[in-house]
């Protein structure tokens, strides 16, 4: 009922557009906004977009300009235009509660209209939890969830009044996973996870499709601890096509987690094990580590949302009740 085997979902969901090579998307007409575009990921995603016909509004602070007091985001508009593609450079920072506003109606000003948001900006704070702090923590929320969620927040405003729309949030394996030292960048691209198959679920029934990317690719944050042997085959523009497949008006492809870097993709997926019985006793630690395996060896659940498990985990309570004789809850 909530099983699904991850090859058969990944195959149904993804490869209609992603799996293949079955033709180009064609964006001619969108406009797409895309945040952190200036470099990295975001460029490559840019880039491609631009590629396949949609004008992009690219939008990167200016942390450091060049000697024309030219920064990233121009630099990338430049070369967009030189291969003739249309674009236009934004220089807000996303943690500025007034970017989401300004950006999006600097795109429709300019635009008349927005199809497509990508939020690829974002920062490490790098940092052992035990000796993190509130500033620490608050500027990488501000910058990955807060920034990326008031904006989408504005872009699906636009979006669910025209009746259609393309979001691709841009996190990490951090966030399924955790990772050392970056306990608040793990966090919010967590955050970020969860805000994305959120916002799926409220915009299907308005074709505002949202799906989450997780890529793995060589950028100015990860190259200090990427292997030189896998730098060139793990290129950011190896992961620009499926944020472009997404993008497609064509694509029926939403609230996945997407997993990509290289020539590889593979889906991600929240799931929970069985329920097994809770004696209603004192529970030791080798009791409760038993109760887990038993748990995890059982298949793994998929649910549609927090209230579909949680109505399932109360029918097999239920069960469990009926199956325990009365003095196991004493």
């Amino acid at each position: 009922m909530h099983e699904q085997h991850p090859t058969k979902f990944f195959a149904r969901e993804l490869s209609p557009t992603l799996c293949g090579g079955l033709g180009m998307s064609d964006l001619q007409g969108r406009v797409a906004i895309v945040t952190g575009g200036g470099k990295g990921l975001g460029r490559a995603f840019a880039l491609h977009l631009a590629a396949h016909g949609a004008a992009v509004v690219v939008n990167n602070r200016n942390r450091e300009v060049d000697d024309a007091g030219l920064g990233p985001a121009d630099h990338v508009v430049a070369e967009i235009e030189a291969a003739g593609g249309t674009a236009l450079a934004d220089h807000s920072p996303v943690e500025d509660p007034h970017t989401p506003e300004r950006l999006v109606a600097t795109c429709l000003e300019r635009f008349g209209r927005l199809d497509i948001l990508v939020t690829s900006a974002g920062i490490s704070g790098a940092q052992m939890f035990h000796k993190t702090t509130a500033d620490n923590f608050r500027t990488v929320m501000d910058i990955n969830v807060i920034g990326t969620a008031l904006i989408a927040a504005e872009a699906t405003r636009v979006m669910r009044e025209a009746g259609h729309g393309r979001v691709v949030l841009v996190s990490s394996t951090a966030g399924l996973h955790g990772e050392p030292t970056l306990s608040a960048y793990a966090a919010s691209k967590g955050a970020v996870i969860a805000l994305g198959r959120t916002i799926a679920m409220e915009g299907a029934r308005k074709d505002v499709l949202t799906n989450v990317l997780l890529p793995y690719a060589t950028t100015p944050m990860t190259a200090q601890g990427m292997d030189p042997r896998h730098a060139n085959a793990m290129r950011s523009e190896l992961v620009a096509p499926v944020v472009t497949a997404l993008a497609d008006p064509e694509s029926t492809i939403n609230g996945q987690v997407i997993i990509a870097g290289g020539s590889g993709i593979r889906l991600g997926d929240a799931v929970e094990g069985a329920t097994v019985a809770l004696p209603h006793r004192a529970l030791r630690p080798d009791a409760l580590q038993q109760l887990l395996k038993q748990s995890r060896s059982g298949a793994a659940q998929r649910y549609s949302d927090a209230q579909d498990a949680f109505q399932q985990f109360a029918a097999d309570e239920a069960a469990l009740h009926r199956a325990e004789p009365e003095d196991s809850h004493v």
